[in-house]
């Protein structure tokens, strides 16, 4: 058997199920955006790595060395953001072809250096080595956060309301702008959709502020898509979910390129992935609340966009005309993927 016949989340399965379990330092390991591991005092420690490949992950001509550098720092950010933490320290690990100009790495590290200034992150170590093929950025992150407020994959209950915050679907319409560099539109919405998917920022003060209110019961990022990201809280909070379409909060900007570039907006919201904003549950009753202290906090919307059901009743979108169908998860699944384009 061959891993592309069980892709990446078969492959972790796989994984998980022969390492031994985990010993008593661990709250949360394998399944969640970071692993949570006791320390002392009133804290959690928090560990996340992630990995940027060239061809894969990114094409080198279009995205610049500081934009990958920045993009790098800001995913792993996100992942502590969505636990309700704080990043703390970084280590980077540098695969790099021979013929690499030091120029590049310069560029890199000013990305780098950006994003560890904007969330209050420094580095402090990693590794080098000779690649074969193309470059290799591999970041480890290290954060914390109180243990009263650490949120969870598996938290969501029946009840629930499912919220978002921002807006979903803008990444993908960046990586459809650059896939068809002919496509026009306003230049206000190219520049929205290329810095959401080049250069995106984590949702930290608002994971913060959600974390803070305890008002929330479950949380991760936008990383692999709503769609698919909705099933990961489902599996491990044992529940269901029913979306509403008509409540994804699309841009216009989103609208705009789709309609450029002959793409589906909804499609992207739903399956695009790399939106790197944090999907939540929380009671009914509190849902509004949340999103308006959120939104008074640090500025950004959230939206409800469905609400948690049982498990018996499957993950659905639910149509404008009430009708409602099975949600195709689709999104990013390492090893599954058509060779023919990478995430960029």
């Amino acid at each position: 058997m061959r891993i592309a016949e069980i892709g990446e989340f078969g492959l972790i399965e796989r994984i998980a199920s022969r390492l031994p379990k985990p010993g008593e330092g661990v709250v949360a390991g394998i399944g969640d955006d970071a692993a949570v591991l006791r320390a002392s005092g009133d804290k959690y420690l928090l560990t996340s790595c992630d990995i940027q490949v060239e061809g894969v992950h990114f094409l080198r001509d279009r995205i610049s060395p500081q934009q990958l550098g920045f993009k790098a720092v800001s995913i792993k950010v996100s992942d502590i953001a969505a636990m309700g933490g704080l990043p703390r320290y970084l280590t980077i690990s540098l695969i790099l072809p021979n013929e690499t100009a030091v120029e590049y790495v310069d560029d890199l590290y000013e990305g780098i250096q950006q994003a560890c200034e904007l969330y209050g992150t420094e580095v402090v170590g990693g590794n080098m080595a000779r690649s074969l093929a193309g470059v290799i950025v591999d970041v480890f992150l290290v954060g914390e956060v109180e243990k009263e407020r650490v949120l969870l994959r598996s938290g969501a209950r029946v009840g629930d309301a499912l919220l978002v915050t921002g807006h979903l679907g803008e990444s993908a319409a960046g990586l459809a702008l650059l896939l068809n560099p002919e496509a026009t539109c306003a230049e206000a919405h190219r520049q929205r959709v290329l810095a959401a998917h080049l250069t995106p920022r984590a949702r930290l003060q608002e994971g913060r502020a959600i974390a803070q209110s305890g008002l929330a019961t479950a949380m991760l990022d936008v990383s692999d898509g709503t769609a698919s990201d909705t099933g990961h809280i489902c599996e491990m909070s044992h529940v269901g979910a029913r979306l509403w379409a008509a409540r994804l909060p699309i841009s216009e900007a989103t609208q705009a390129v789709a309609q450029a570039t002959g793409g589906e907006a909804r499609q992207w919201a739903l399956q695009g992935g790399e939106d790197y904003e944090l999907l939540l549950t929380a009671p009914a009753q509190w849902a509004h609340e949340l999103a308006g202290l959120v939104q008074r906090q640090t500025g950004t919307g959230v939206t409800v966009i469905g609400e948690i059901v049982p498990a018996a009743d499957g993950i659905t979108l639910s149509q404008a005309d009430g009708t409602q169908v099975p949600l195709d998860k689709g999104g990013w699944n390492h090893f599954a993927q058509s060779t023919d384009h990478c995430r960029l």
